[in-house]
């Protein structure tokens, strides 16, 4: 099983550099609110510092025109619908060539199954975190591993992406109990929100590599 790891909340060019050369396959940047929101420049000194590796925009739902200037104007390769949003905005991104993943965030009081499938619908990947207190976003908190394993049952033509609380010393568990196609981590690699540390992100995408080694 290959698992790849995306490096979200970035806000430096150095940082996405270095994750690049230590084997992040996606990297994301932040237009969705809090303190690791960018500008357009610095997210297309991202998007350049990234090379062939593609990055998400992270983005509320809006009207599709609006997203797609803002895909112009950074030229990430996609973008990952934070909030509710439906199947028609999903493929009317993708018609224009976005990778598009929706957020599937899991109320502790919901079977997950229900939530996934309503999400992969349109979307190129599902992204699974949980829902602390209401709030989007995994907030730090490790998304309850029996739940991961359900939603990946229930998504069976479309990739998972685990999010939430991730950090070196339990990705590799989250992997192999919940089976994800790609990781999504953010503060389990920070110092402060938006500075990545490079012993943490080295340290992390070595577990993922770790994990996904064949034994």
């Amino acid at each position: 099983m290959v698992v790849e790891a995306k490096i979200c909340g970035l806000t430096r060019a150095d940082d996405a550099a270095f994750a690049v050369a230590h084997g992040a396959a996606r990297l994301g940047v932040v237009f969705a609110g809090g303190p690791r929101e960018v500008s357009i420049a610095t997210a297309a000194e991202i998007v350049a510092a990234a090379g062939a590796v593609p990055v998400m925009a992270v983005v509320r739902p809006g009207p599709a025109a609006a997203l797609l200037e803002l895909a112009a104007a950074t030229g990430v390769a996609g973008v990952q619908l934070h909030g509710p949003s439906t199947p028609e905005l999903a493929r009317r991104l993708r018609v224009a060539g976005l990778e598009v993943w929706r957020v599937a965030a899991l109320d502790p009081e919901v079977e997950p199954e229900a939530v996934v499938r309503e999400a992969a619908v349109g979307a190129d990947a599902v992204l699974v975190e949980p829902r602390i207190d209401g709030r989007l976003g995994g907030q730090g908190i490790l998304l309850d591993l029996a739940r991961a394993r359900a939603a990946r049952r229930a998504l069976v033509a479309t990739r998972m992406v685990l999010a939430g609380g991730l950090r070196a010393e339990n990705v590799a568990a989250a992997i192999r109990h919940a089976e994800p196609d790609l990781v999504d981590v953010s503060s389990g690699v920070e110092s402060a929100p938006g500075r990545k540390d490079p012993a943490r992100l080295a340290r992390f995408l070595e577990a993922v590599r770790d994990a996904r080694s064949p034994s």
